[in-house]
């Protein structure tokens, strides 16, 4: 059995189908990325480099997570896509926990995923104290959103989008801390996950729910 289980669920009422997928790697081998996933970058140089370990502490009780471990340059983007997803409209949660980076720390996932240069993507940072929600288009990355707020480091946090039409709400620990505006993606994409530079982070018990 793969790490992803996906289930369809009739919408009450009526025969429309919603999707549901759940990542939680517990099949997957230590030490490789997940079958059918794929590690890709924003910006040039060497890194983003995606694995399997061990992680007992993990939200959803795999024991396992994904972790980006490479030291990448300062503005390279670490990407991790779920090959055969397809998603539109969504509701989409993960657990992370940052556990180093001098020039950057934590991450967050991404959705809308067109291609390496076009996509969505929320994330805690640490170091700099503040959640964000940003729309990565033509290779340019363009702030959305901001909060201030601490997340500690080597510690699990959860991190929800909620992503109807062009409204994106953003979620940290289960408090919503950005609401904002946004239509030039429109199309559906690839979900995945996302670190900065030499971010390295580990990610657990990613769930996507179709809107």
């Amino acid at each position: 059995m793969n790490a992803t289980f996906l289930v369809l669920l009739l919408a009450m009422g009526g025969s429309d189908k919603v999707q549901s997928t759940r990542w939680d790697f517990k099949a997957e081998p230590v030490g490789k990325i997940p079958a059918g996933w794929s590690a890709t970058q924003t910006g040039k140089g060497d890194g983003s480099v995606w694995t399997i370990v061990a992680a007992k502490d993990a939200p959803g009780g795999a024991g396992k997570a994904l972790a980006q471990t490479a030291k990448s340059p300062a503005a390279m983007f670490n990407l991790c896509v779920a090959d055969k997803s397809k998603f539109k409209d969504v509701d989409l949660t993960v657990s992370y926990k940052a556990m180093a980076g001098e020039t950057d720390q934590g991450g967050g996932p991404l959705w809308r995923y067109q291609d390496s240069n076009n996509y969505y993507v929320t994330r805690m940072n640490p170091l700099e104290k503040n959640f964000r929600v940003y729309i990565v288009f033509s290779g340019k990355r363009v702030q959305l959103g901001s909060a201030n707020i601490e997340a500690p480091t080597d510690q699990w946090h959860t991190i929800r989008v909620v992503h109807k039409g062009d409204r994106i709400q953003c979620y940290l620990n289960g408090k919503m801390l950005l609401d904002v505006t946004d239509d030039a993606i429109t199309q559906a994409g690839k979900v995945g996950l996302w670190t900065k530079a030499d971010a390295q982070t580990l990610f657990a018990n990613l769930q996507v729910r179709e809107q």
